[in-house]
């Protein structure tokens, strides 16, 4: 693959980020003395980047920071916490190194005597650093997020378990106003990865939470999976899992209810949202868990006629979701299609929710060619960066449309957004998704992995993505044509698709 160029961003090469920590126990009041070192920031997309930590016991004058701290930030110990804290003997030094943060921060906190809420104290204040240096919004949504770290810390203090304690620092990133950044269990990390790598046991749903309502809609199926033959469709909302209701719960944590052993079931309920009727658009479904392969990309060979009379092969190519083998499996399509001479493509990106966002930009230069500007990230200074290809070679030059609706979300509107923008494509199809945040995600050092929004992102042509979506060159809402059964054949936006290239290809035969 073509090197991109990235200035100030390595999507290839993240940086580690590693975390130090000194723990002195203390009788009879605990002190926990923390010191946070970020070294560097790796902004890879959905890629990720563990942090290790090191933790050691050591001897100190629980009066005296493990790091360096300025006056002001020793009158915060003095003052600002300590009068909440009368008869707990307990102070936190919290130092930030890096580029991005050039300070010390000395904070107070009471530690914990419970052990397991003491652990999780540890990643609320790994989450919090994190969040600090590398969130979007520099503002923190307009809150002061150094005296967040310190009231999430009282609050935990009275509790007796982690799950109590981690839905504290879930609630203090709830407080930013980004339902993208989140914190997820090891549990459902493990999950997360796994699907990444196209392997699953489930049920074959792709959902995620919508940013204003914060409800679970199902942004696609996998072909032949049990959800997909029950009827569930793109656009329904997911409402109860096992009789639990889903309210205020994450995409993530929705998919792992779903998750099981092969041979176990769930039942769900599901609110068709195409359906006007009230009674009838209520229903439960009982779910057989099986293996779900994740095959990013199916291909096939659509014979056309043009409007001339000639015969010519389409090469048609979905692509299911962004996986780490999604661009060598589009390159092996391509040279598949390739070989058996056809002479157009139809890219399917409908229903695909997203994933790697690097997988999205190999994609894109599969099909460009030149230095040509892939998409362009804005930082939490407001800084633009554009992502370009270095002297980039197309592994086909043929006619190509690409086909896009309300389920096509983050890589895939990248992804859209590259084609379209750089003249390589036109789009068919509805309106997309509109998720325009490119996250990190961090593997914390119990296992749990942390999601940040840590830019934005625009087309090329610089038009903004977040929720506003990219609107198609041409409209087109798919419906089954004069076909019994689902067929490429009889998918109205695939004729549309067919038309368009009948366009390109006579306006390429004129000039």
């Amino acid at each position: 693959m073509d090197a991109l160029r990235r200035p100030h961003l390595d999507l290839n090469n993240p940086c580690s980020v590693s975390s130090i920590y000194s723990k002195i126990p203390q009788t009879p009041a605990s002190i926990i003395r923390y010191k946070h070192r970020i070294s560097c920031f790796s902004f890879n997309g959905y890629g990720t980047s563990k942090s290790k930590a090191l933790l050691h016991k050591t001897k100190s004058n629980p009066q005296v920071g493990s790091c360096e701290s300025d006056e002001s930030n020793r009158k915060l110990v003095g003052s600002s916490i300590a009068k909440g804290l009368i008869g707990l003997a307990a102070a936190v030094s919290v130092c930030l190194d890096s580029p991005a943060l050039a300070e010390s921060l000395t904070i107070a906190f009471p530690a914990s005597r419970t052990h397991e809420v003491n652990t999780v104290q540890r990643t609320l204040v790994e989450t919090w650093g994190l969040i600090r240096e590398t969130f979007v919004d520099p503002t923190f949504n307009h809150q002061d997020w150094d005296s967040k770290l310190q009231q999430t810390m009282v609050e935990m203090l009275p509790l007796s378990t982690a799950d109590a304690a981690y839905s504290k620092i879930k609630g203090m990133l709830s407080t930013l106003g980004d339902p993208f950044t989140r914190i997820i269990s090891p549990k459902e990390y493990q999950s997360f990865r796994i699907g990444s790598d196209g392997n699953v046991q489930g049920v074959g749903l792709f959902v995620n939470a919508e940013p204003e309502t914060g409800h679970l809609v199902v942004l696609s199926c996998v072909e032949g999976s049990p959800a997909a033959r029950a009827g569930i469709h793109v656009g329904d909302e997911l409402l109860e899992i096992n009789g639990e209701r889903l309210n205020g719960i994450s995409g993530e944590a929705a998919a792992q209810k779903l998750r099981g052993h092969v041979g176990t079931s769930v039942t769900v309920k599901v609110h068709n949202g195409k359906t006007l009727a009230i009674d009838s658009s209520f229903r439960e479904v009982r779910l057989p868990r099986e293996f779900i392969k994740l095959s990013p990309i199916s291909s096939a060979i659509i014979p056309h006629r043009t409007p001339d009379g000639h015969v010519s092969k389409t090469g048609y190519v979905k692509l299911l979701a962004f996986s780490q083998t999604a661009a060598a499996d589009m390159k092996h399509a391509i040279h598949e299609l390739e070989n058996q001479g056809v002479e157009s493509y139809i890219l399917d990106l409908r229903n695909n929710p997203g994933g790697l966002v690097k997988a999205g930009l190999d994609v894109a230069q599969i099909w460009l060619d030149g230095d040509e500007t892939l998409v362009n990230t804005i930082d939490r200074d407001g800084n633009m960066l554009p992502i370009n290809m270095i002297n980039g070679h197309a592994l086909t030059n043929d006619p190509l449309v690409v086909l896009v609706n309300e389920g096509s979300a983050s890589a895939s509107e990248i992804l859209a957004g590259a084609l379209h923008d750089n003249g390589r494509a036109k789009l068919i199809g509805n309106r997309t998704f509109g998720k325009g945040k490119i996250q990190s995600v961090t593997e914390l050092h119990d296992g749990s992995a942390l999601f940040i929004t840590v830019a934005k992102y625009l087309s090329p042509a610089l038009h903004a993505i977040d929720q506003v979506g990219i609107t198609p060159d041409v409209q087109c809402t798919t419906e089954m044509l004069n076909s019994p059964k689902e067929s490429l054949e009889g998918d109205s936006c695939i004729l549309v698709a067919e038309h368009e290239l009948d366009i390109q290809e006579s306006k390429g035969s004129a000039s």
